[in-house]
This record gives C-alpha cells, structure tokens and sequence, in this order.
C-alpha cells in the first residue's frame, strides 16, 4: 500500500449533474446529498483518505437497484455499493466521484430451505443477523470476519473469518447471486442445485469481484447444522514458531477443528487489556472444536499431544458458551485492542496468506521485520489456512513513519509471494493493494481488465478498485 497510489480519477461532471436532480425526483427523501451522509459512506477503515460519493441513495428492493444503475449507466455515472463500510482497502470510495448505493434497508430473509441446508438472503443483512435469524431451525452460517460485515460485502471481497479452516470462505459457501449488471439488467448466476455444469462459473465471477462487475441483489448461501457440542480453549508457546508448527501438524494429519487462530505476544497483551482477559503474555492458540461429545473429546486429546510435542503449556478448554464467547469475542476486537496500544493514532490492517507449510517461515519472517525496524505491530491469524494479518499502529501525520509502514507493507507481500502465497487473503485489493497484483498473477491481471471492459465498458461499477485502468482492446 502507498498513499501514491491513491489517485483520484477523472469526474464526469456534467454526467453527475444531470443525474442528481433524476434521482432525488425518483427516490425523494431516500436520495441524500448532505456532506455529513456523503463522507458516512467513504469510511473506510485505514488511512487511505476518504474520497466522497456526489450522492446516496438508500435502496429498497431490487427494482430500486435497477433504476439506479439504468439512470447513473445512461449518464455514464459511477455507482458504489455500500453495506456496513468495513471493508479495509478502500473498496467504498468514490475516486471520481458518482452515487453510493446503500443496502441497509435491504435485509430480507428471502428463504430458507433447511431441508437444502441453504437461505437467500438481501445483501445489506448483517452475518450476526442472518445467524440471530436462523437460530431456531437448527441451522447457521458460518463465515465471520472480524467485522459484522454485510453479506453482500462479505461476497463481494470474497471474505473468510475465524471458521474458514473448517468451513471454508465465501467463495465456497455462496451458490448464486442475482446482480444488476452496468446495463441495468438484473440476472441470476445459478439454480440452488449443488453442482452443475451448465456454462461459464458466473457466481464465482462475481464473488470477490469487488462490485466492479455489477451490484448484487441476493445472494444464496450455504448453511450448515449447529453443531451438538461445540468445545473451545487456548494454549500457550515458547515462540511463535512452536505455535506455528502446531498448527502446520494439526491441520497436516486431518484433524478436524473448527478454528485455530494465532495471536502473537503483542497481541495477546493488547487483548488483555482492550477485552479484560488475563492470558499469559505470550504466543498462543486459540481454538475450538464442533462434533458430538466423543468427536470433540477426541479430537482436542488429540490436539493436546500436538502441543505438547511442540514445547506448549497445557491446553486449556471448555465447553461453557460464556467462556469461549469472551474469548472470541476478544479475538474479534482485535483491531481496536491493537489501536488502543497508542491511542490517537492511526492503524493499517493488512494480510497475506501462504502455503500451511510455509506459515512459520513467513511468521517468524514478519516478526523479525517487525522488531528490525521498530514498529509496533501485532499479528494475529486464521493460522490453520496460512492466513495472518498484521495491524500496524503508527503516526499518520509523520511522513517518515508512513514511509516505514508502507514500505513495510511492501516486504510483507513479496514475501508472501516468495513462498507462492498471495498478497490478500480476505482483505481484497480494494485501491489499496493494486500495486501487488501484478507480480502475484502476471498476464492474468490483463486478462481480468478485459473482462471488466466486456460487462462495463463505461467503468461505472466501483471504478478505481483492484486496478486502476482498463486496457484498451
């Protein structure tokens, strides 16, 4: 990420002109260009500067959608759409500027088949909600990152969370969407069927597309069964080398866990003192394990010896709903525990993600860099897929130290791609990590502008996100 490579592109000011005045007469009160509702809707949750949508519209059903997009295509006007801003590479900014489509009143339960073991649902409704949802079938959704994301944003940058290792990410959990295309035709991209090889895999297509393709309408998800037992604990390490190899084991020899996450020394004690939690400052695990009783007995003995071989304290675990809620619920802030270790500062949260077998190499890697140049970073990770984040907490006033972080940044995704891993793997590209794309997929990124230039050949759809030009073909 550089600061440099945050441009704003041109504006088509008379497109959005005319088409101001054409949505507040079709949507009235819903349409809002206030500053202060216009800049809700740039949030973006790093120091990449907020760049303001000329309107917001809040949308109410899928209809609404269409005629935002027909008004906004025929005027060559950018749309953006927007569920709860927290996405974390600038994937909600206007860069030319254009109208910001808000989903917080789309948030429908459209059905649930539990026979199926699936749902469609709305795009703004939140995971927690959907889950608050569906608790009395018997059924839940399992993707959950840090934040209470929406599901459409959580489709489009193609997120993951603490029980991907397990259940996978978004891009193995959503069967079909129904989008609105840059010409303003709504379409679907599958049945509910669980396999078909009926054409070209548009639902993948549009997972992690970023809402540069089109704005999506629905999404149609997998579930999964509330699992009878579900038992959780923590263990503590020398290095976080021996926490890593742990991990590299337990997922090497097939053991089923739900969740194995990775929280470094720094990050525990920022835990500790953000969340109320008294942990021993040190590398550790947490982890947790769905089954029956016997399978998750099993199961943890069994992870039990893992650590014990790799030099770790005793494993600590129960089943008590209360104690694994405060756990994960301190995992889940982790972001804000870390920005409050220099309150008043600014924080970048990036990620990489590798091979398993590469993960304590690039761990410990990382570590190092951090300590050789003085910054102050905890790390934390969906360690049991290679996935770990690092949040770097600094003065966003001083150049000097922007410079150190970006730079930082830098190093970390050419390691990651060193080891053939990847420079994002759930944050998305956003505007923020475009300059890595094209050492991790070479000829790829032009063959992916060429399909952006097929479906939106106007760039309409959240342009200036994974990269900032088109080729000309």
């Amino acid at each position: 990420m550089a600061l440099a490579d945050i441009r704003r592109g041109t504006r088509n000011d008379t497109g959005i002109a005319a088409a101001l005045p054409q949505l507040a007469l079709r949507f009235g009160q819903r349409f809002q260009t206030g500053e202060a509702i216009r800049t809700q809707h740039a949030h973006t949750t790093t120091y990449i500067p907020a760049q303001l949508p000329d309107g917001v519209v809040f949308v109410e059903n899928a209809e609404d959608v269409k005629a935002v997009v027909a008004i906004c295509a025929a005027l060559k006007v950018p749309v953006i759409p927007f569920g709860t801003g927290s996405s974390l590479e600038g994937q909600v900014n206007a860069p030319e500027g254009g109208i910001s489509i808000d989903f917080s009143n789309m948030k429908r339960v459209l059905s649930v088949n539990a026979e199926d073991l699936d749902c469609t649902v709305e795009p703004g409704i939140t995971r927690e909600e959907l889950n608050v949802y569906l608790r009395d079938t018997g059924l839940f959704f399992p993707i959950d990152p840090g934040a209470n994301a929406s599901i459409g944003g959580m489709a489009s940058t193609r997120a993951s969370g603490t029980n991907a290792v397990r259940y996978g990410t978004m891009k193995d959990n959503v069967l079909a969407v129904t989008v609105v295309t840059a010409t303003g035709e709504e379409i679907r991209t599958a049945r509910r069927a669980r396999k078909s090889s009926a054409g070209y895999d548009l639902t993948r297509l549009f997972v992690g597309a970023e809402g540069t393709l089109g704005v999506l309408t629905s999404v149609t998800l997998r579930l999964q069964g509330i699992p009878a037992v579900i038992a959780g604990g923590i263990c503590g390490f020398p290095t976080l080398k021996d926490a890593c190899n742990a991990v590299i084991m337990t997922i090497q020899l097939g053991i089923p866990v739900a969740r194995i996450e990775l929280l470094n020394t720094l990050q525990i004690k920022a835990c500790n003192a953000y969340s109320g939690l008294t942990l021993p400052e040190q590398p550790t695990l947490f982890v947790e394990f769905h089954g029956n009783e016997e399978s998750v007995r099993l199961q943890s003995e069994e992870f039990g010896a893992i650590v014990a071989e790799c030099g770790g304290g005793e494993f600590q675990w129960s089943a008590d709903a209360d104690e694994r809620t405060k756990l994960w619920k301190a995992r889940h802030n982790v972001y804000w525990a870390s920005k409050a270790l220099r309150p008043g500062y600014e924080a970048i949260a990036t990620d990489v993600c590798v091979p398993i077998s590469r993960l304590a190499d690039c761990v410990a890697e990382t570590e190092r860099d951090i300590e050789e140049n003085g910054l102050l970073a905890p790390i934390v990770g969906h360690a049991g897929d290679g996935n770990f984040h690092v949040c770097v907490v600094f003065d966003d006033k001083d150049p000097v130290q922007i410079e150190q972080v970006e730079a930082f940044v830098g190093r970390l995704a050419a390691r990651a791609l060193a080891m053939d891993g990847t420079c994002t793997g759930e944050h998305g590209v956003g505007q923020g990590k475009q300059r890595f794309l094209p050492d991790e997929l070479g000829g790829a990124v032009h063959l992916m502008q060429q399909i952006k230039q097929a479906l939106d050949p106007d760039d309409i759809m959240n342009p200036g996100k994974i990269f900032s030009s088109l080729p000309s073909i």
